[in-house]
């Protein structure tokens, strides 16, 4: 299982300059992929921003979108930005997508919080059409270079419209912020419907978790702060899962790679860089 690290891009007030110098500590203490958290109203930095910033920073670890909001964008639009990230990093990008759940984010005119599985299903088509260099209407030409790739995609959601939507029309699976256990079923159901789709080989199957060293804590408050919208239970029962310490992180890996997750991605709690060397020095 690979180890991947997270952005501190949606951290509380981060100091937005650490972006880049958390993504060059990353890739040097060799985790495999960098993600970031999507969320628009929360007082951090667009997970699409700290993406670009990773990639100048870097030239070899992955990136990650885990997950992006799709719905709350203009399809022509995200497009574009994750065509551009995609072609920065020379073809490091994943890009992983979600409905959004929050009626917060949805900040554009005309892109409510309603419909918003009919909605990803008509824009993913619109991403490729884009991708493969097609002219959208009311342009005059295509908005992506030649030679521009479609990016890869994966999946969030824990419902069976998400399981099918990988099958359908994606490389792989984010699980979301909740225990193995949880995520288990997920895992399952994926590939359950990868198979029934006829698909050859198997999904790409990611997991992501919260970690903490130097104030556990503080980071659990972070985590609990960033899901208080969804009440109080929620936001609790999240910030209760935070890993916390060397024990606790080993024990979260092998708890993801007892389900056969392809890939972990541990997400910060706060901005301090040197969490990154902490990190690495437990699972890497």
């Amino acid at each position: 299982m690979k180890i991947g690290i997270g952005l501190p891009n949606q951290v509380r007030n981060v100091r937005p300059t650490v972006i880049s110098e958390w993504a060059r500590r990353s890739e040097e203490a060799g985790f495999s992929t960098l993600g970031s958290v999507g969320r628009i109203a929360y007082p951090g930095v667009m997970d699409t921003v700290a993406l670009a910033a990773a990639a100048g920073a870097t030239s070899r670890i992955g990136l990650i979108s885990n997950v992006l909001l799709g719905p709350v964008w203009p399809p022509v639009l995200l497009a574009k930005e994750a065509a551009s990230i995609d072609a920065v990093s020379g073809g490091r990008f994943m890009l992983g997508i979600g409905l959004g759940g929050r009626a917060d984010d949805f900040v554009v005119d005309g892109l409510g919080p309603r419909g918003t599985g009919k909605r990803l299903d008509h824009d993913l088509e619109v991403y490729k059409s884009l991708w493969r260099g097609e002219i959208p209407p009311g342009c005059d030409n295509p908005v992506v270079p030649e030679g521009t790739r479609e990016v890869p995609l994966l999946f969030g959601g824990m419902v069976q419209a998400s399981y099918e939507r990988v099958a359908r029309s994606g490389q792989g699976y984010i699980g979301g912020s909740v225990p193995p256990a949880m995520v288990g079923p997920a895992f399952d159901a994926v590939r359950t419907a990868w198979k029934d789709a006829g698909r050859d080989g198997d999904p790409y199957l990611v997991a992501i978790a919260y970690c903490a060293f130097a104030d556990v804590e503080a980071g659990r408050a972070s985590v609990r702060d960033y899901y208080t919208t969804a009440g109080a239970e929620v936001a609790d029962f999240i910030a209760s899962g935070v890993s916390g310490g060397a024990d606790a992180v080993r024990a979260t890996v092998r708890a993801f790679e007892d389900i056969g997750a392809d890939e972990l991605v541990f997400n910060p709690t706060s901005d301090d860089t040197d969490e990154v060397a902490r990190l690495a020095d437990v699972v890497l």
